[in-house]
């Protein structure tokens, strides 16, 4: 098989711009000779990689799967040689984690911690962002490692024996709202009247979690905000204005401060399992590395509370 560099770094950029004019400017060439560097790979490959029927341009699905070595290729190819010219002062392979908002903030940086004082130490770069653009990124090759929240109903519609996942930890949403001068909650979720619900966009995993619950315990409730960040339903919350269903580990110093109390008891919990995720098509040295130490049981807890 005869491949040029090149052409890897053109398909890749025709991945993220979805578009044959707008790739072949990005890569400093005319759309006629993009095209026919496109076809070259596909060529050498073997294989149809992109559906060009269809505006903007899709990729197929040895498309998908290719454009992970794709860029896995290119990424390890820069990171040798920002090695050996020293321009990352040795630092050597970086792993990028893309993970759930309230992951990136209340899990990512304890877990880091840990992994480097068992001696596990990775240079890592964090993007927070929703789910639906983590797995997006992790099934495309633009991040090695995807942190996020187990949904075992939809199981992220990601073929397990290509990314394989690991179980992390153990954590809950809770309901909170403000309290009141007495430390009380200022809403009461076993009373009579409805209750100001604080909610999440439509189609979230965690909103769908939570309205199961509501639906089990026919829960009195008016919603009166939504979005899909929890950190923002937290903010809500600090402000009077409801009841929110938030990870734990995203309330942890609200709670113990007190300008957040747990309403009602633990039959308004909802259970949540932290999983980390990979592709089994990327070889990069550090992530083969990493997983193996989770696999013997590092940095592999319950979430503190």
């Amino acid at each position: 098989m005869n491949l040029e560099s090149k052409w890897l770094e053109d398909f890749s950029a025709l991945a993220a711009t979805r578009s044959f004019s707008q790739a072949a400017e990005r890569r400093f060439v005319t759309q006629p000779a993009f095209s026919r560097r496109i076809r070259s790979l596909e060529a050498a490959l073997g294989l149809t990689l992109v559906n060009r029927s269809r505006t903007p341009v899709e990729l197929t699905a040895a498309g998908q799967l290719f454009l992970v070595t794709a860029r896995t290729v290119v990424e390890q190819l820069g990171e040798v040689l920002r090695h050996l010219h020293h321009l990352e002062g040795g630092q050597g392979e970086v792993m990028q984690v893309a993970a759930a908002h309230s992951l990136a903030l209340g899990f990512f940086p304890r877990w880091i911690a840990q992994l480097r004082n068992e001696g596990l130490n990775i240079a890592t770069r964090l993007v927070a962002t929703n789910v639906g653009d983590a797995v997006h990124a992790l099934r495309e090759g633009g991040c090695d490692l995807m942190l996020a929240f187990y949904d075992p109903d939809a199981a992220m519609q990601m073929d397990p024996e290509i990314f394989p996942s690991l179980h992390l930890g153990d954590t809950e949403m809770l309901p909170v709202c403000a309290a009141d001068a007495d430390g009380k909650p200022l809403f009461d979720l076993e009373g009579e009247a409805s209750v100001p619900l604080l909610a999440y966009s439509a189609g979230a995993f965690l909103g769908r979690s939570v309205n199961m619950l509501l639906r089990q315990r026919a829960l009195r409730f008016t919603t009166i905000y939504e979005t899909a960040m929890a950190d923002s339903l937290k903010s809500m919350a600090l402000e009077g204005l409801g009841i929110a269903w938030v990870p734990q580990l995203s309330v942890r110093a609200e709670l113990a401060r007190g300008e957040l109390v747990v309403c009602g008891g633990p039959q308004w919990h909802v259970p949540l399992e932290i999983r980390l995720y990979r592709c089994a098509l990327v070889r990069k040295a550090s992530v083969r590395l990493l997983w193996r130490k989770l696999e013997g049981g590092a940095a592999q807890s319950t979430p503190g509370s």
